[in-house]
């Protein structure tokens, strides 16, 4: 076996030279990732659909790029007005109602007698409670849409027992 490697030649063991074109890549590639027409991924480096036979279309535009970019500026500037309405407003001097203050998170977590860790997965279970009964809001219309809903009930409360289940796992023990 030892005498089969020593026949080899020099460029077997060279490593592949790399065209200027693969070792530097565009950011936003030029060409489109997917056929149009059959949805297919383009081999790499292929101008044809290799399902189709379709011709590559570029992936965007200069003047499709420069809109997104305008977009983005428009909606970094709605963000920092949103950003600094919201700092302006005095919120020391809005009054709530008296029973508002129940609703803070360490009014709820000393009546119910739960820990921190507890509380947050209480929470969550009830949320997956509620993505369960959510899920039955979809229209029925065949038998395999009506085990699909089940399917996707019968996952929401495995997640909202495990959410339980893990509530009372991180509840300390009282000290009455």
């Amino acid at each position: 076996m030892a005498e089969v490697a020593q026949g080899t030649q020099a460029e077997f063991w060279r490593p592949p030279t790399l065209n200027e074109e693969i070792a530097v890549r565009d950011p936003h590639p030029a060409m489109a990732e997917a056929c149009p027409r059959c949805g297919t991924e383009f081999l790499l480096g292929s101008n044809f659909c290799h399902s189709c036979g379709g011709r590559r279309p570029p992936a965007i535009s200069s003047s499709a790029r420069a809109d997104a970019a305008a977009l983005a500026g428009l909606w970094e500037r709605a963000i920092h007005r949103i950003q600094a309405g919201i700092a302006g407003v005095p919120w020391s001097k809005i009054s709530f109602p008296s029973g508002m203050r129940r609703l803070h998170f360490h009014e709820i977590k000393s009546g119910l007698g739960l820990s921190t860790a507890s509380l947050i997965a209480f929470v969550i279970g009830l949320s997956c409670v509620a993505g369960a009964l959510l899920a039955g809001l979809y229209s029925v219309k065949t038998w395999n849409d009506f085990q699909a809903i089940q399917y996707y009930r019968a996952e929401w409360l495995l997640a909202a027992t495990a959410s339980f289940v893990a509530g009372i796992l991180l509840k300390k023990p009282s000290r009455d």
